[in-house]
């Protein structure tokens, strides 16, 4: 296992540098892309074989934020006791909250107005974290039997629905891809609690594989076997038909779309089978990513030590790049000034570029976007003393 002086574990950093990259290609594809403003990518009817896997790739890139966050809070705990870790995770939680509701509030609409709200995996890592504090004080032999229930039995709540207006306010903060309607302003609830908050929590004791004197190559056949067993049970849950995600698959016109219509998973909330076909495979990929070491990994590396800058900084430039590219084909700057969702913009129709736009954006962005990414990773391994980078 590669680490460096820090103790940073490379396969991990490799990861997420990996879904932060696809995650680009995704919120490139929301801004630059014709179709993003007429249709979700994922509606079989109107999508294509190359639009929908676009889509399905960057499924991926919350699991596995959420669920590595958990694990990095476990190797934080490997230099704290636990209540120097619950306040650690208690302050980084509520600052990425914070964060949700201005910073990345503004990349993604350009304006402050709080008459609708939006809270996406931010707001979720934050809550998780806060959650996570309390959960580590708990007792591992109920909380993770209470996790795995959680997160493979959730999907036993998808019928329930609250007539009440506050229980079903309350409901869809845990459990449901809606608006609150709070009167003056209406919160969309993007990422519901459950079962994010127990995956983060599943993600934390995974961190035991890399305790320091883990054998190695046990580790490696140990995350080999639970990724495939993951990914696994996926197909089986999903050729069965019967439970684990909100929308079953079925036969479509052409045996392409029926493969589609196979992976076309609920991500709002994250169904059961989303969640295995997302953690599974890429848990293998960390059991691969031990041994690999080039060029392309190391960028990888350095764009994954730094995921919350990257964020930050990757949504900006989209949304300034697509507001100048709309008011150069003949929309206003206005028109980028958003309301709710990019995609939900209705001045924005007839706006955007071809798919294959799309990916020259996307890697043209990825490789402007690495040396500063290279940079900060720099100033803030030579500047520890500074508190403060560590929450950017």
């Amino acid at each position: 296992m590669q680490t460096d002086k820090r103790k940073r574990i490379k396969s991990i950093d490799m990861l997420r540098g990996l879904v932060m990259v696809i995650m680009a290609l995704d919120h490139v594809r929301d801004y630059f892309h014709y179709d993003a403003y007429f249709f979700d990518p994922a509606h079989l009817s109107k999508t294509n074989i190359a639009l929908f896997w676009t889509r399905f790739v960057t499924h991926f890139c919350a699991p596995v934020f959420v669920f590595l966050a958990g694990t990095s809070a476990f190797f934080v705990g490997q230099r704290r006791d636990k209540k120097s870790l619950s306040i650690w995770l208690l302050k980084r939680g509520i600052w990425l909250v914070i964060a949700e509701l201005t910073i990345i509030k503004l990349a993604w609409m350009f304006k402050l107005d709080y008459s609708s709200t939006v809270l996406q995996v931010i707001w979720v890592l934050g809550t998780g974290m806060i959650f996570l504090a309390g959960f580590i004080n708990l007792p591992k032999k109920i909380m993770v039997p209470l996790a795995l229930i959680a997160v493979f039995g959730h999907n036993l709540l998808d019928s329930v629905s609250p007539q009440d207006p506050i229980a079903s306010g309350i409901w869809t903060f845990l459990h449901v891809f809606n608006i609150v309607d709070m009167g003056s302003f209406q919160i969309f609830v993007g990422y519901p609690l459950i079962p994010w908050v127990f995956v983060m929590y599943l993600g934390y004791y995974f961190g035991e594989l890399y305790r320091s004197g883990f054998d190695a190559k046990l580790r490696i056949k140990r995350l080999f076997q639970l990724g495939l067993g993951m990914t696994l049970l996926f197909f089986v849950l999903r050729a069965i038909n019967v439970y684990g995600d909100l929308v079953p698959w079925g036969q479509q016109d052409s045996f392409a779309f029926t493969i589609l219509s196979f992976f076309n998973v609920t991500k709002y909330p994250p169904s059961l089978q989303y969640l295995l076909i997302t953690l599974g495979p890429s848990i293998v990929f960390l059991a691969f990513a031990e041994k690999w070491g080039n060029a392309l990994t190391e960028k990888l590396v350095v764009i994954g030590r730094v995921p919350m800058f990257f964020y930050i900084v990757h949504l900006y430039v989209i949304h300034l790049f697509a507001a100048i590219a709309a008011v150069m084909t003949g929309f206003s700057f206005s028109d980028m000034v958003i309301d709710l969702w990019i995609t939900l913009q209705p001045e924005l129709q007839g706006y955007g570029f071809d798919l294959w736009v799309v990916y020259v954006i996307w890697i043209i962005l990825t490789i402007a976007l690495y040396p500063i990414c290279s940079w900060y990773n720099t100033y803030k391994t030579e500047h520890r003393e500074k508190w403060w980078l560590s929450y950017l």
